[in-house]
């Protein structure tokens, strides 16, 4: 089974358009952090959680109260079918009855805010629970703990998060799986608002990725962090990239899909480095000398027993050429969830 709790927390105005191998990176490349609501001080205090009745609730119960949606997936006649569904201001969930072929067994999942983006003070906590053999799709991003279940397939393909100038904005994911289950995890994020002039203006960006394996033991950690507090001028940093992207890849059901990016991801940067051409960018940095770099770059790297689970990080000018990205290297999914990813 696939547990799935999401937990938002935004500061200021930030956008989600449509979630042992241990890094962490502190640059300015990647950090969510929550969004707190909007007190004049800065302190948090912690209350105890009452219900309707005003009866004190026990820690459990209290998380059950604040969850804004629930979905449960489970096998009903042979199929991944919906069984349960529950949403409340400011989310909604949106689950057509087909997606691609209908011989695919996957249920497609949009969630969805109204007014179409997160704003300041949301705060926004979901549940997921997909079963066993079961297949799920979800096209959001967000504060998530998910336990997957055994030869489970949960696909998490959202568009990039785009925050506004001054955002804080944090999410963290966090999976439990068996040796045979499989996820797909897409977490990315655009450097802002270009028309409006904003580029990595925000102040706070933080994004936690966990998986643990279901005796609890670290799989993989890791957090990307970008904190205008801490780096000073993010965009300094950034050298003209605007758009930063990380891909896990794991379990026996998406082996292809990681032997195909990583020889893609070879083939790529050996051709970039070996013949620079007019792919690459160049330009000034503080000392008045040109550097020369590629538009795009990508590495790849194994973790976890045998190998089992692939990460792909991407750096790029452009959102463009990461959608490009995804939609080729992510396209032998299709059989499985019913379209291709970002076609």
């Amino acid at each position: 089974m696939i547990e799935i709790y999401c937990t938002i927390e935004f500061k200021n105005a930030c956008r989600i358009y449509n979630s042992a191998c241990t890094t962490t990176t502190r640059c300015c490349l990647l950090h969510s952090v929550p969004r707190t609501s909007l007190i004049q001080s800065n302190q948090r205090v912690a209350l105890p959680s009452v219900d309707v009745r005003g009866r004190i609730m026990r820690s459990g119960e209290a998380d059950r109260e604040m969850e804004m949606g629930s979905v449960v997936v489970e096998k009903v006649g042979g199929r991944s079918s919906v069984t349960s569904c529950f949403s409340r201001y400011p989310l909604k969930f949106v689950i057509p009855k087909k997606v691609g072929s209908s011989k695919t067994d996957a249920v497609w999942v949009y969630a969805l805010n109204y007014g179409g983006g997160i704003v300041s003070g949301d705060n926004i906590s979901c549940k997921f629970s997909v079963g066993d053999t079961c297949t799920m799709v979800l096209t959001t991003q967000g504060s998530t703990k998910a336990r997957v279940g055994s030869n489970a397939l949960l696909a998490i393909i959202p568009d990039p998060v785009t925050c506004f100038s001054t955002a804080r904005y944090c999410q963290k994911q966090v999976f439990c799986v068996l040796p045979d289950s499989n996820l797909v995890m897409v977490d990315w994020i655009t450097s802002g608002r270009h028309e409006s002039g904003e580029k990595w203006d925000f102040d706070l960006y933080r994004s936690s990725n966990n998986i643990f394996l279901e005796d609890g033991q670290p799989l993989f950690l890791d957090t990307m962090l970008l904190d205008k507090e801490k780096i000073g001028c993010v965009q300094e940093h950034m050298h003209n990239y605007q758009v930063i992207a990380m891909i896990v890849l794991l379990g026996p059901k998406v082996q292809y899909v990681q032997n195909r990016v990583q020889d893609h991801v070879k083939e790529v940067m050996s051709e970039q480095l070996q013949h620079p051409s007019a792919a690459w960018s160049h330009q000034r940095d503080k000392a008045d000398h040109f550097i020369t770099k590629p538009s795009f770059i990508a590495s790849c790297s194994a973790f976890g027993p045998k190998r089992i689970g692939l990460l792909v990080r991407v750096a790029a000018e452009t959102t463009e050429s990461v959608y490009k990205f995804l939609r080729h290297q992510l396209a032998p999914l299709e059989p499985m969830i019913g379209v291709p990813p970002y076609r």
